[in-house]
């Protein structure tokens, strides 16, 4: 059964509201993300067309992005940061689905309202665009569309692989597939080899994986006294032994 976390509910407020700085126009030349995101896919000639849509969003660390069930008027790409993604149940649980960095792109679902919750788990920030003059863009950009659907396919594979995470794979193989596939999803902050940057609290990675935390603490002991990991902080761990790792990833352990 998946574990999620209960959560008290807040009255419903508009997405952004008192938790970010004013926005700001871009420069998407300037843009140090620009590399990572679809935007390093749009054509010098179509490249002041997209900087004059965005607005640079500043998000703190627990600001909320976007909320289920608002209006959903902007898509986002984000250019530095990070940001979990979740969904809550009726009565205030709550179910992790992903955790977004530099270059993720968000807000590509059909249909007039959010279908999540979106909040920075750092401080972050966000390129924003108006979703109607967005889409007038790429259907003109070829290579943006094709950069687009790119994405979508990704995204679409990777929840088929959570899918079997969640429905096939024991505590320890889920642990163990996670923390091997983190560090490429933040290529903005490089890291040394085994190295693995943890901007998520152990409940979120608990809600993520369908676990609960006191599961997700076991499994993060018991990988310590095999030797495979060691975690000179909170928001840092360190692979050690990661072919190892890899067989308990794929279940040969």
């Amino acid at each position: 059964m998946i574990a999620v976390t209960k959560l008290q509910l807040a009255p419903r407020s508009p997405p952004l509201l008192g938790c970010i700085d004013r926005p700001k126009s871009n420069d998407c030349n300037s843009c140090g993300a620009r590399a990572l995101t679809v935007c390093g896919a749009v054509d010098t000639s179509d490249l002041q067309r997209l900087s004059d849509l965005a607005e640079v969003v500043t998000l703190k660390t627990g600001a909320i992005l976007t909320r289920e069930g608002d209006p959903a008027p902007h898509v986002f790409s984000i250019s530095s940061g990070s940001l979990r993604v979740y969904k809550l149940l009726p009565d205030g649980r709550r179910q992790i689905t992903g955790f977004l960095f530099a270059g993720d792109f968000l807000g590509l679902a059909i249909g007039d309202d959010y279908v999540f919750s979106a909040e920075a788990m750092e401080p972050s920030t966000v390129c924003r665009f108006r979703k109607e003059p967005f889409r007038r863009l790429v259907e003109t950009s070829s290579p943006l569309e094709h950069m687009l659907l790119h994405r979508t396919m990704h995204e679409l594979a990777a929840a088929q692989n959570q899918m079997l995470l969640l429905g096939r794979k024991t505590a320890m193989e889920r642990m163990a597939y996670f923390l091997l596939d983190l560090p490429g999803h933040d290529p903005a902050r490089p890291s040394a080899a085994g190295h693995v940057r943890l901007p998520m609290k152990r409940a979120e990675i608990a809600d993520y994986l369908g676990l609960t935390i006191e599961t997700v603490s076991r499994v993060l002991t018991r990988m310590k006294l095999k030797g495979l990991i060691s975690t000179p902080s909170q928001s840092e761990l360190v692979i050690e032994r990661p072919d190892r790792m890899r067989q308990h990833a794929l279940g040969e352990v």
